[in-house]
C-alpha cells in the first residue's frame, strides 16, 4: 500500500485541486424563440440555431391534430 512519506502542505494539495473549480456555462438566446439555452444544445422545442430539428410534440397531440 502506497504511504506518504512526508505530509503534503495545504498550498500543494490546493494547488493540485485547481482545475476541479466550477467554470461559468456559455448561454445564448434563440434568435427565433427567444429560449435560453446552453451553447451547442437544443432547446426544449427542439430548435438549434434557428432552426427546428427535433419535432417535440407528444403522440396523443400529433394523432389529435391528424383527425
Amino acid at each position: 500500500m502506497a504511504v506518504q512519506q512526508n505530509k503534503v502542505s495545504r498550498s500543494k494539495r490546493d494547488m493540485r485541486r485547481s482545475h476541479r473549480k466550477i467554470k461559468n456555462v456559455a448561454i445564448t438566446e434563440d434568435q427565433l424563440t427567444g429560449n435560453i439555452t446552453r451553447r451547442h444544445h437544443l432547446d426544449p422545442e427542439g430548435y438549434y440555431r434557428g432552426t427546428k430539428l427535433i419535432d417535440t410534440t407528444s403522440p396523443a397531440a400529433a394523432e389529435e391534430e391528424s383527425e
